[in-house]
Parts: structure tokens; sequence; C-alpha cells
């Protein structure tokens, strides 16, 4: 068993911008609110119990990774298990980090993995822009090139000039991109888990569907291929939304609660937050279902996710293409799931019960 305590912040968590309160599609009349101000401290948990198998066992299971002193702030995690060997390993490229464990053969594999961490809403005012820190000439260069299922020429450059046409600067780009996808696509709730994020084989077939990991990635590749530095941000929503949206969020058993967001740098601003797929989300899941693109919810929805996020939602990483350590099998498109290896076989991570493994969150309020 290998124990970590959990890590005090250094300093007093200081408040930013906050997220409008949205009103309800029949509460066209309700005004506008701000939920409270300030920082919110969850606590996340993730259990695997995996049967014996002929040969080894081998586990990795993502952790927080993303320290940014706006929004998110991981506090450390513990573990604790019957694994022989349980480490934290680190992608050299992207830095996301994950508990790599094995079991020996014979040996039912269990672990618990509990981490905490502090986040606040975000909220970007474009009237005011400022002085945003330079990109690092390294990170603009990692956050524009193409990946494995983010292709950056062909279609996927040739769709994006003809979107962008016309807008000058930055910001106008990274906004006509927005809108053309929450224009021009749909979610797809018979996607399996988050969906794969293959870009260019949805430009080529004209299906234009998915959920977040296909709808994001999607703007994400788009606004590389013109060279506006972008990146997928992969993670697991941990309670309630407070704006009023049904849809966009999930507490306590989040086994099936994963999402990703994503992020634009424009100079003016620094990194964006931007969710179109969750635009998307609300049109087809808030009560009572089908909205139209122009109605209240969707409308505001519409608003809010270029340029905020309410922080609902544990980010992991920004990794793409990952190679699990210690593994044979194929590389990753990301690591948003729990994944592992029976007898040399990789689990269906998008299966809780038949992997294995659950997730649970809760709000840290004393």
């Amino acid at each position: 068993m290998d124990r970590r305590d959990f890590l005090r912040a250094s300093a007093a968590l200081t408040a930013t911008g906050v997220l409008p309160q949205i009103a309800t599609a029949k509460a066209e009349a309700a005004p506008v609110m701000l939920p409270e101000a300030g920082w919110r401290t969850f606590e996340v948990s993730l259990n695997t119990g995996i049967p014996p198998a002929a040969d080894a066992i081998k586990a990795w299971l993502p952790l927080p990774s993303l320290h940014q002193a706006a929004w998110i702030k991981p506090m450390g995690e513990i573990w604790q298990g019957n694994a022989s060997d349980a480490y934290v390993v680190k992608d050299d490229i992207y830095g996301a980090r994950m508990l790599y464990a094995e079991w020996p053969a014979g040996v039912p594999a269990r672990i618990q993995v509990t981490c905490r961490f502090a986040t606040h809403d975000r909220l970007i005012d474009f009237e005011n822009p400022g002085k945003a820190a330079a990109l690092s000439g390294s990170a603009r260069a990692l956050y524009t090139k193409a990946t494995h299922l983010l292709p950056t020429d062909g279609i996927v450059r040739e769709t994006a000039e003809r979107i962008t046409q016309g807008a000058h600067g930055d910001l106008a780009k990274a906004k006509a991109l927005y809108d053309w996808v929450v224009d021009n696509t749909f979610r797809d709730p018979k996607v399996r888990g988050c969906g794969i994020g293959d870009i260019r084989f949805m430009l080529k077939t004209g299906n234009l569907s998915g959920k977040c990991a296909d709808l994001n990635a999607l703007y994400v590749g788009l606004a590389r291929s013109i060279g506006l530095p972008a990146r997928d941000i992969y993670g697991v929503r941990v309670t309630e939304s407070r704006m009023g949206f049904r849809s966009l969020g999930k507490g306590g058993d989040i086994s099936k609660a994963q999402h990703c967001r994503a992020e634009v740098f424009l100079d003016d601003f620094g990194w964006v937050a931007i969710d179109p797929a969750d635009v998307l989300k609300v049109a087809v899941e808030e009560p009572p279902g089908n909205l139209a693109l122009d109605s209240l919810p969707v409308s505001k929805a519409r608003s809010l996710l270029f340029g905020g996020w309410e922080t609902n939602w544990l980010a992991y990483n920004v990794a793409h293409d990952i190679h699990l350590p210690n593994s044979d099998g194929p590389q990753i498109g990301f690591l948003m799931y729990p994944q592992a290896e029976v007898d040399g076989r990789r689990l269906d991570s998008l299966d809780p019960a038949g992997f294995g493994y659950r997730i649970q969150s809760s709000e840290i309020t004393a």
C-alpha cells in the first residue's frame, strides 16, 4: 500500500470573474443572477475491482495535471490497495499525469485513488482586452501542430479558411469558428462515451455529429489549421450546475460523466475557455428536449460558452496520442477514462461495470 498526503494550498484562493445564472426555458423574465463568487473544493475517488487473471493486470488512472492560477489548483492525491507496484508517471510532451499500477497473475486488482482540487468559474470580458502573457514559441508550436486525429492540412484547413474568410484578427476568427461549429454540427446521443475525435473523417463524410470529444476537437483542429493555438482539455463533471442547466452537471456517481472542453489562445486575452459541444448538449438534453438554437437556454449557453465556463468540472490533461507506459498495446487518442490491460487485452474503458471501476465526487465545504 502506498499513501501520499494531500498537499495544502500555500496561498489563499482569490476570487476572479464569475458566471451568470442561466434562466430556464419557461422563465424568460427571470433576471440574470450571479452565483456565489469564490473557489470551490472537490474530492474525486476512483475505485477499481478487476477479477484475478491468468497473467498480470496493469492499470493507468488519470490524475489532475493542470495548475492554472485563475481556475484550477490540484491539491494532491492519495492511493491505497493491493497492487504489487504503483507510482505516478507523466507524459513527456503534455505533462499528463497518471497513476500506473500492476498486479501479478491470480490477484484481483483493487485500488482506490482519491484526489482533491479547487476550481473557479471563468469569464472573459471581451470588451476590455488586456495584455496577456505571451505564449512561448514551444507552446505555440505544440498547440498548433497536427495530431493523429487532428490533422491541420487538406480539408481541415480549407474548411477553416472558408469559415474565417473576411474575419480580421484572432478574436474574430476564433468566434467565427465557434459559431460555425454550433450552427453546423449536432450532438448524437447514440455515440459511445465522449466520441473519438476523428475530424478529417467528420469533414470528408459530412457527418458532423458526435459528442464532446468530436465536436470540440473539430473546433480545435480548425483553429490550429489557421495558426490559432487551441487545445482540448479532458476531464469529468463533478457536481450539478448552479446556472440552471440540468444537462450540464453531474455529482455523486460520475463514472459516466466524462467531458472534454476546449481553449483557444488569443493574444489580448490569453487562454480563452470555449465549449461548443455543451451548447449542443443543452439543445438536445435540456428539458423539454430538442430545443431550437435560438431558444432562450441555448442562446444563453452559446453566449456564455465562448469565453466562459462554470467550472463544476475536473480537468485532467490536454494530452493527445498517448503511449501508455509499460504497455505493448496501441496508443490512445486521449486520457480521460481509466485504462487497464488483463492478460495483455485492453479493457473497454467506456463500460465502467464491465471494466470494474466506479468514480464518485463530493464537494468539500468545511
